[in-house]
């Protein structure tokens, strides 16, 4: 994957103005406002619940996206479909493709190694954003001898064009998985992940199989380009946010053309960590009005009683925001470890609970209205 470059100025932005957007600093460069069409969909007080709070007014628009070239995409016949490919290929029949590349995503000081991995399937297993494929690594299963390994699911980090813009590659995002014997604190090989050192050790030009697409709950809505999206991701949870502001941000789809307001919160342990950093600040550089992007840094931040900052402690910071986009229709998206929801469920309905409302109720109505997204692992 190439990094994209930047080449930025802090710009100050004020927060007394009713256009202003939440932020008391962004970096934007070479922004063309011109030919905007201001269309208000809905009003919000933004509060920056920091040691230097203070009260801002946002409003979310829909507007005609900054004049920030866009790539080109095919075969667009990847449009036409109503609704997603689903299981073209099964565990028992599964597809071999070609390994592509394998790029180290983290910096020397991140916990761990993750990757992101670049599948050739040859425009064979196409998929919608938001789904996944099966991974079947090779070798026996040792449960089941003469069997091979079970299929392990990877959400795909790509658009349904791939990173090549053609329609022929999807790639995975894979955070290697390791043991450490906890009387010796040392790495144990022969209990560590089969299928993510697979494909972490992968070179270029080797076979896997592959098994899907698989999912619907993660799906990108697009029947309404003015939409608000919130994304919440922990680690290599943000693999389907990826895809998703690529698509919104990166591709000339003819089809989407979003409007919108895209929000993602990321939380990793510390800034090395960091996943797709690089694109998510180029869209806040081209797109000021339609992107926000916090990242909740365990190992770096103090959330407001002095302890590790979680993502759930950045949704609780910007609470009223989140609520009244909910109440406007938005769409919530939930995808990383399955240890993240609780932390987060019981934000909500404090928050929930504070502004008098009943959660549960508000849950049931947002799980009805289609609105509520969570894939966790």
């Amino acid at each position: 994957m190439a990094h994209l470059a930047l080449s930025q100025v802090a710009v100050a932005v004020p927060v007394s103005s009713d256009l202003s957007l939440r932020r008391s600093a962004f970096k934007v460069s070479n922004l063309n406002f011109q030919d905007k069409s201001w269309a208000p969909v809905l009003t919000f007080n933004l509060k920056a619940n920091n040691s230097r709070s203070r009260s801002r007014r946002v409003t979310c628009m829909s507007v005609q996206q900054t004049s920030a070239p866009k790539v080109t995409v095919s075969p667009l016949e990847l449009e036409d479909a109503n609704e997603p490919p689903l299981n073209i290929y099964k565990p028992k029949e599964p597809y071999t493709a070609t390994i592509v590349s394998v790029e180290r995503l983290v910096g020397p000081k991140a916990p761990g190694e993750t990757c992101h991995i670049v599948i050739d399937h040859g425009g064979n297993v196409p998929y919608w954003e938001g789904q996944s494929y099966g991974v079947i690594p090779p070798g026996e299963n040792p449960k089941k001898p003469g069997s091979p390994h079970n299929v392990r699911l990877y959400s795909i980090a790509s658009t349904r064009y791939g990173d090549n813009f053609d329609g022929k590659t999807a790639s995975l995002c894979v955070r290697r998985a390791v043991y450490y014997d906890p009387d010796t604190g040392k790495e144990d090989p022969s209990k560590q992940g089969v299928c993510s050192n697979f494909l972490c050790n992968s070179k270029p030009g080797d076979k896997i199989k592959i098994t899907g697409p698989s999912g619907k709950i993660m799906l990108l809505p697009e029947d309404d380009p003015n939409a608000a999206h919130i994304m919440i991701a922990t680690g290599t949870g943000v693999a389907p946010f990826r895809g998703y502001l690529r698509r919104m941000f990166m591709e000339s789809v003819p089809k989407f053309k979003f409007r919108g307001l895209a929000w993602l919160f990321l939380g990793v342990a510390n800034s090395d960590s960091l996943l797709y950093d690089d694109e998510f600040n180029k869209y806040l550089k081209d797109y000021p009005d339609n992107f926000l992007y916090d990242k909740a840094l365990s190992r770096e931040q103090k959330n407001r009683s002095g302890g590790k900052m979680y993502v759930q402690d950045k949704i609780e910071e910007y609470s009223d925001e989140i609520f009244r986009l909910l109440d406007n229709g938005a769409h919530i998206y939930f995808c990383g470890l399955k240890g993240m929801m609780p932390g987060i469920q019981d934000t909500l309905k404090k928050v929930a609970d504070q502004r008098g409302e009943n959660w549960e109720e508000k849950l049931s109505q947002l799980k009805k209205n289609k609105q509520w997204h969570v894939e966790v692992y």
